[in-house]
């Protein structure tokens, strides 16, 4: 059998997507380069088993005005002011608010002691001045906010083009660890895609495909924790359920809903789909097969104990 056929497709392949890797460089992989982000959310958190994890493609789907865009922009400031890195975000509608980002950033960072001592008595010592409370708070979100940026994108070519811009910045700097690129954040990737998919040619899925393709090459390759939102829309028989079909859902490595009960505040996030947990129906076999030999094995050994004691009395 001609085996040059099938080696020259594997090597295209490899050439264009991510390189292969076993089992254990895999295991290898995520136990050092994948660490969680914290999201400040002790509930989202706790449900994520540490929060988002880098190297991983998380989507949160949610009806409208349920509070997506919040998270987005709450996640973003609580990882700039915890200074695991830089943010970016990709606007797709107008929908970043940088006043709302300053007022979380306001509300999530703790003064810093003694940077604030030690700047009031620099300005004591050359500049007999001391600034004020308020002063020292908005140079202090400044600060943060150098760490969020932001980039209005407004059509999948457009996204396209930002990634892969992404990309190569991310390829030819060489910046320190706390101004290192670890999330980026798509406002929201639906948008974009939901109305390439309407036509009857393949080109809009192949564009929605090559669009997850992307993500989740730059998250693997580059560690980044990745935060997609996509919308809801109406399903059979008056209910809701996420949009970009079957194809899409098997990309994202980690898929939320959020819900929001009519005139309230508060919102739950259920998990639809995460690559790294064992669902509960898988486990359960496993702990009453576990059980099962554990039981067996008190069984022999009383069984062995009565034998040795019929034969020594």
């Amino acid at each position: 059998m001609n085996s040059s056929g099938p080696t020259r497709a594997l090597s295209t392949f490899q050439s264009q997507g991510p390189p292969w890797m076993n089992g254990v460089e895999l295991l290898d992989d995520a136990l050092r380069n994948k660490r969680f982000l914290p999201t400040g959310c002790e509930g989202l958190d706790t449900l994520l088993g540490g929060g988002l994890r880098q190297g991983h493609l998380t989507e949160l789907v949610g009806p409208s005005a349920s509070g997506k865009t919040q998270i987005c922009l709450y996640v973003a400031s609580y990882v700039a002011v915890k200074h695991f890195g830089s943010i970016v975000f990709f606007d797709t509608s107008n929908s970043f608010s940088p006043n709302r980002v300053a007022s979380m950033i306001n509300q999530i960072c703790e003064p810093v002691h003694k940077e604030v001592f030690f700047e009031t008595f620099l300005t004591v010592l050359f500049i007999f001045k001391i600034p004020t409370h308020a002063q020292r708070q908005e140079r202090w979100i400044m600060k943060i906010m150098n760490s969020i940026h932001c980039q209005s994108v407004f059509d999948i070519f457009s996204l396209h083009d930002a990634l892969h811009e992404l990309e190569s910045t991310l390829m030819k700097k060489t910046i320190s660890e706390d101004k290192k690129i670890c999330m980026l954040i798509v406002d929201s990737v639906s948008s974009l895609i939901t109305p390439i998919l309407g036509s009857k040619d393949s080109q809009g899925h192949s564009l929605m495909v090559s669009s997850g393709y992307l993500l989740k090459k730059l998250a693997h390759e580059w560690n980044l924790a990745i935060l997609v939102i996509n919308h809801m829309v109406s399903g059979e028989r008056g209910t809701t359920k996420p949009a970009m079909g079957e194809s899409w859902k098997c990309i994202p490595h980690v898929r939320l809903q959020l819900s929001r009960s009519p005139g309230s505040r508060i919102c739950s996030i259920s998990l639809l789909r995460h690559t790294s947990m064992v669902s509960r129906s898988e486990f359960i076999p496993f702990f009453d097969c576990f059980i099962t030999l554990i039981l067996g094995y008190f069984r022999y050994l009383i069984a062995l104990q009565n034998t040795i004691q019929r034969f020594l009395f």
